[in-house]
């Protein structure tokens, strides 16, 4: 692989984050940018100003869909040290993804150098406040010119950086959730394991629907006979029984969250009956029906954990915890979050530590 390219801009004065960030507004000053080729391979790898694309508006992207993206955060510690949490685990997903819809893979052990020399020249975009971070957008897509249905030849890889706010500004508040029946998003053996733009496509209107009904997303249930549980929009889900969580087991048609997968360890470690197994609706009705179900929550990057307060099917709505965060949930947000920022030891090594660098412009 070539060396890495630097056409850095200066800053005229130092970089000021701006209050009540939200999510995904703001963005840094620069991009890690590189090309493909069938002819070269991966090629050209540049970090550079952050500047609107020039693409062509036959570009295959546009007409068929075809590309991938990933989510992941870098942090500063309490020490003051950078570091991003499991950007291996998401990388590997990223070229997961990549296979399944014909994009050519991206050398992991380069692709992880890559994203800490940017992480490291825009680490003054990184917030210090509780609960903000930088979030990480590694995308690809297919840049062929050319109307037809086939593999693009030509492909372009971009890492944007946007520092984030907390999402529970004011207090860790449970959300409303409303089982989906009516739309089906994946199907075993599609796209639903993949972080695709075709994929989020799938769930837009069935999430406009309810949100317009009160609900802030939808779990969705499996496309064929619409009885298991899988997915809610952004996040994964965790059903807390009496006597054992469970999470739906991975089967195609479910994304494997990296937040989910640290979730099963951390339950795991602290001797909890964490069980990956097919669970359907009407089993979560009925052990609710009989008092049997202790809470709900999901996980996911952005929010790392949030707790589900409501849960709707067919008009029979379920309340957990009188609609307060459970104490699990509460348990498992602060776990991994001191991990982010360096409050407890980092037991699995889920930290990268980014090295500092000086480089001129």
């Amino acid at each position: 692989m070539e060396k890495i390219k630097y056409d850095l801009v200066a800053r005229k004065e130092p970089v000021k984050i701006p209050k009540n960030l939200g999510f995904g507004k703001y963005f840094t000053d620069h991009v890690f940018e590189m090309d493909y080729s069938n002819e070269k391979g991966w090629h050209n790898p540049t970090i550079k100003k952050l500047e609107n694309l020039s693409i062509h508006p036959g570009s295959m992207y546009f007409h068929y869909g075809q590309g991938v993206f990933e989510g992941l955060k870098a942090f500063k510690t309490d020490a003051g040290e950078v570091v991003i949490f499991r950007p291996e685990k998401h990388i590997q997903r990223l070229n997961n993804s990549a296979r399944r819809v014909c994009i050519p893979e991206v050398d992991n052990e380069f692709l992880h150098y890559a994203l800490s020399e940017l992480i490291s020249i825009e680490r003054d975009w990184i917030p210090t406040e509780k609960g903000e971070s930088l979030y990480i957008r590694p995308f690809i897509f297919g840049s062929d010119s050319f109307l037809g249905v086939k593999p693009s030849s030509n492909y372009k890889l971009i890492i944007l950086l946007s520092p984030v706010g907390a999402y529970y500004p004011e207090g860790f508040k449970p959300v409303k959730i409303l089982v989906q029946d009516e739309y089906v998003r994946a199907v075993r053996k599609g796209l639903g394991e993949c972080k695709t733009p075709a994929n989020y496509a799938a769930s837009l209107l069935a999430g406009e629907e309810a949100r317009k009904k009160g609900f802030t997303q939808v779990l969705w249930l499996d496309g064929i006979e619409q009885k298991y549980i899988e997915e809610v929009g952004t996040m994964n889900i965790f059903i807390k029984f009496k006597n054992e969580v469970v999470t739906p087991k991975l089967n195609g048609s479910i994304l494997p969250g990296v937040t989910r997968d640290s979730v099963i360890t951390i339950l795991k470690d602290w001797g909890i009956n964490i069980t990956e197994r097919l669970v359907t609706i009407d089993e979560v009705v009925t052990e609710y029906k009989n008092g049997n179900v202790d809470g709900v929550f999901g996980t996911g990057t952005a929010a790392i954990i949030s707790s589900v307060g409501w849960l709707n099917f067919k008009g029979f709505e379920m309340t957990f915890n009188n609609g307060e965060p459970g104490d699990l949930d509460k348990k498992l947000f602060d776990e991994i979050t001191s991990i982010h920022y360096g409050q407890i030891e980092d037991r699995h090594n889920w930290l990268t530590h980014v090295e500092v660098k000086e480089i001129e412009v």
